[in-house]
């Protein structure tokens, strides 16, 4: 797969998506940008695309937390050139949920933001990616591996995109390839998840020195998609070696 294709990036108004989708549509390809609350950011950012390549971006607006939604907008995305080669899951949503304070809330929006939204996504996405030999990217997590106390509800949910990575990667060659990329920790999020303390501690804790950013998961989501068409079921870890060291933050 050539880098003149069209892309859909879930969850790609802000942060890490806008950047995903900033980087694929320099490398030729044009994008499709999903947003469910971030109508203002998808659009200026789909403006700006549009200045450099007239007809490059278009922004569609779904809650992925409802499976209709998910296959309107595959539907809405492909017809947009009538090609679909590539998608990458990166929607997501984020938060503490100590035990003892879940409820079902919690669960619903964990799993449905993260999970289902790239389980039925990908499975509107496939039929368009089979005729194109295309590929599918799924933003995962290394906490996975070595899990942040109080974020069960979001580990499980993150951890259940990691396997159907590797479900989907055989059950779909050799037509579509399916990887993911596993962030440690990136630039921090700006609702107050972590305290200052912990910051720290997390940014002292990654051997490579520093936090990574949208480009640095950018870069691997390029590599994966068109760097290396003989890689399938891959999780890639882009954490700056953090998943090899112990755990920096404690229960609160």
């Amino acid at each position: 797969m050539k880098p003149d294709c069209v892309v859909l990036v879930t969850g790609a108004a802000r942060r890490v998506g806008a950047e995903v989708a900033r980087h694929l549509h320099a490398l030729g390809c044009s994008v499709v940008l999903h947003y469910r609350h971030s109508a203002d950011d998808a659009n200026r950012l789909a403006a700006s695309l549009n200045a450099v390549r007239e007809n490059s971006a278009l922004t569609l607006a779904a809650d992925l937390s409802s499976a209709h939604e998910c296959a309107r907008m595959v539907t809405a995305a492909a017809h947009w050139k009538n090609r679909l080669d590539a998608l990458v899951n990166n929607a997501s949503s984020f938060y503490r949920t100590p035990i003892g304070s879940i409820d079902e809330r919690h669960w619903s929006e964990l799993v449905d933001g993260n999970l289902k939204a790239a389980v039925f996504v990908s499975q509107a996405a496939v039929p368009w990616l089979r005729l194109r030999g295309g590929a599918i990217v799924n933003v995962c997590d290394v906490h996975t591996e070595r899990p942040l106390p109080q974020f069960s509800v979001y580990t499980a949910a993150k951890a259940g995109i990691v396997a159907l990575t590797r479900a989907l990667a055989l059950e779909l060659a050799p037509q579509v390839r399916v990887n993911a990329v596993s962030p440690g920790s990136l630039d921090w999020p700006e609702q107050p998840v972590f305290s200052d303390e912990e910051r720290r501690a997390g940014e002292a804790a990654i051997p490579l020195g520093r936090l990574g950013t949208g480009h640095d998961i950018a870069r691997a989501i390029e590599f994966l998609l068109f760097g290396n068409d003989y890689v399938t079921g891959h999780v890639l870890n882009v954490d700056g070696g953090a998943s090899l060291v112990s755990h920096w933050i404690e229960p609160r």
